[in-house]
């Protein structure tokens, strides 16, 4: 079984080490250079260009973060790049920009956001650029259509499953995409706990990671049940935690 000690080593700066999106927003460089120099992993969200590069927002429509209308598969990788997020000198980051920021300093958790009949070639291409990559990196997704794709398209690079939920259907679900070699599981911490993160810690030895922790009951929950957090607003080495 491959070592992720790495993955859990350190709290996972949501979306990048942001302010709430008041001076420095979510899935910038700004953020990522802020947890970097901190020494928090970074966790972020990766959508495909029209021209099959991956750039890194959240949304798949670029209003709330630019300001503008539109999709992001509508837009070219030079375009999204152009825009500016929130107001601010920031622009919209390509991962590569991202990999290159971070060179290393601090492992990587990149989120890849399915849209269906738009994200051909989206794992493909994250698969082929954390292939060269020198630092730890990490796959994940709520999106089992691209999950399936992890094995064939970014093989030897550790892919989790995103997920929420304890309703049957859900964690029947959840329990099916072990088919698929995943090696890690990033869960809701308010949906702890429940009989699929319990089997795979348990049973398989598979770390879990969880999102999004806000505050002292969502980090209580992490640690009795999983094994590292995602969290944001606050910064946890600056705060009593666990």
């Amino acid at each position: 079984m491959t070592d992720l000690s790495w993955l859990t080593a350190r709290p996972i700066a949501h979306r990048g080490l942001h302010d709430m999106n008041k001076t420095r927003w979510e899935n910038t460089l700004s953020a990522f250079a802020a947890a970097a120099e901190r020494g928090y992993a970074i966790e972020c969200d990766v959508h495909l260009s029209s021209d099959r590069i991956p750039v890194i927002i959240h949304d798949s429509d670029l209003k709330r973060l630019t300001g503008q209308d539109g999709f992001v598969w509508q837009r070219t990788a030079a375009e999204m790049t152009a825009l500016k997020i929130g107001g601010t000198s920031d622009r919209l980051p390509t991962l590569q920009q991202a990999l290159d920021l971070v060179d290393g300093r601090v492992p990587v958790v990149i989120e890849l956001k399915g849209v269906p009949a738009r994200d051909e070639g989206l794992v493909e291409s994250v698969g082929k650029m954390l292939k060269n990559y020198r630092g730890k990196a990490a796959i994940m997704s709520f999106d089992h259509w691209l999950i399936r794709d992890f094995p064939k398209h970014a093989p030897g690079i550790p892919g989790g499953l995103t997920a929420y939920g304890n309703e049957v259907k859900l964690i029947e679900a959840h329990f099916a995409m072990l088919a698929h070699d995943i090696a890690f599981t990033s869960y809701a911490a308010g949906d702890l706990p429940n009989r699929f993160v319990s089997f795979v810690r348990e049973r398989l030895k598979m770390p879990v990671i969880t999102w999004t922790v806000l505050d002292q009951p969502a980090v209580d929950l992490t640690f009795r049940y999983a094994d590292q957090m995602t969290f944001e607003g606050f910064e946890p080495d600056l705060v009593q935690v666990a």
